[in-house]
């Protein structure tokens, strides 16, 4: 089977699974119940597509399948911000902000940290990239310890509102958020259009990637801006999923056996919406909303996650 028969695969099956979502059990109230379906469909597919094309990219330029943009720190930066508005200024602060206001802000603070970040590692010499995840790890344990104390020391009625931060939500999408995000998507999408020439060199190594005529400092740096926008974007919309992007990237590399990214790229995304796609009919039809789609998607990442460092370990 070809992988453009793997991708056709993929996408009937994602519309399979979202015309189930949208329209099971929609009963007599339709008019109301369709447009919150719809609400939620968008953000899952804006969530899903921001995850998994970051993830490829930026395993590619890593060289390594078990690695995750998460690893930058974003997700703990984002943790702190949340937590950081509870503990100076209130729940009620975040409660009362404007939702496009505090998902601006949250936006700007990661995409700001991710530039400063770069900026000041390549300015050093050699393995650029080696060194950005070993600072990446250190300032993710860092905001991760900073907000674990400031989570200690505030009221337990105001670490509620900030617990409701911890997860990945679709309930509840602010329809101008989504509005603002498909811009920026739209906008980081053509920017990178002219970057999928090299991906599939960059894959090959640094040095393969130099010997070839690539500008590999250039090309990585402004691609690791991108992922870190697209990470921002679907964390501030939604909220930390970790595991999602290792999870389908991988599962992309495996269904689809090919090195061309233009496909692993699209294949990635389809398998990203029917994962979540499905994790949410599992959460509202099975669970009744006991528990939330990250829950289920951290944990089944989480095992195959495990699973990927025994099978590296035994290679």
């Amino acid at each position: 089977m070809g992988y453009k028969t793997k991708i056709f695969i993929l996408a009937i099956l994602s519309i399979v699974l979202t015309s189930l979502f949208l329209f099971w059990d929609i009963g007599d109230h339709w008019e109301y119940i369709l447009p919150r379906r719809t609400e939620k469909i968008f953000a899952i597919i804006l969530t899903g597509s921001c995850i998994a094309f970051s993830t490829i990219v930026f395993q590619t330029i890593t060289n390594n399948r078990i690695l995750t943009p998460s690893l930058i720190g974003l997700d703990s930066l984002y943790m702190l911000i949340q937590t950081a508005i509870v503990f100076l200024f209130g729940s009620t602060t975040l409660a009362m902000m404007e939702r496009e206001q505090h998902f601006i802000l949250s936006v700007g603070l990661m995409v700001l940290f991710a530039l400063l970040l770069f900026k000041f590692i390549f300015k050093k010499g050699g393995r650029q990239i080696y060194f950005l995840l070993l600072i990446g790890i250190i300032m993710g344990t860092f905001f991760e310890s900073i907000s674990s104390f400031m989570q200690v020391l505030i009221d337990p009625n105001e670490f509620l509102v900030v617990q409701d931060s911890m997860f990945a939500s679709f309930n509840n999408v602010n329809t101008d958020l989504l509005v603002i995000s498909v811009i920026l998507i739209i906008l980081v999408s053509l920017y990178f259009i002219r970057f999928v020439k090299y991906l599939d060199v960059i894959s090959l190594g640094r040095d393969h990637a130099l010997n070839l005529g690539v500008n590999y400092a250039s090309v990585v740096q402004q691609l690791l801006i991108v992922i870190a926008i697209l990470v921002s974007i679907s964390t501030a919309l939604v909220g930390p999923i970790t595991f999602l992007g290792l999870l389908v990237a991988n599962v992309a590399h495996e269904f689809l056996r090919t090195y061309r990214h233009s496909y692993l790229i699209i294949g990635s995304i389809l398998i990203s919406i029917v994962a979540l796609v499905g994790g949410q009919l599992i959460v509202e039809r099975v669970f009744t909303f006991s528990t939330t789609v990250s829950v289920i998607i951290n944990f089944i990442g989480g095992v195959y996650f495990i699973y990927l460092l025994l099978k590296e370990n035994k290679s």
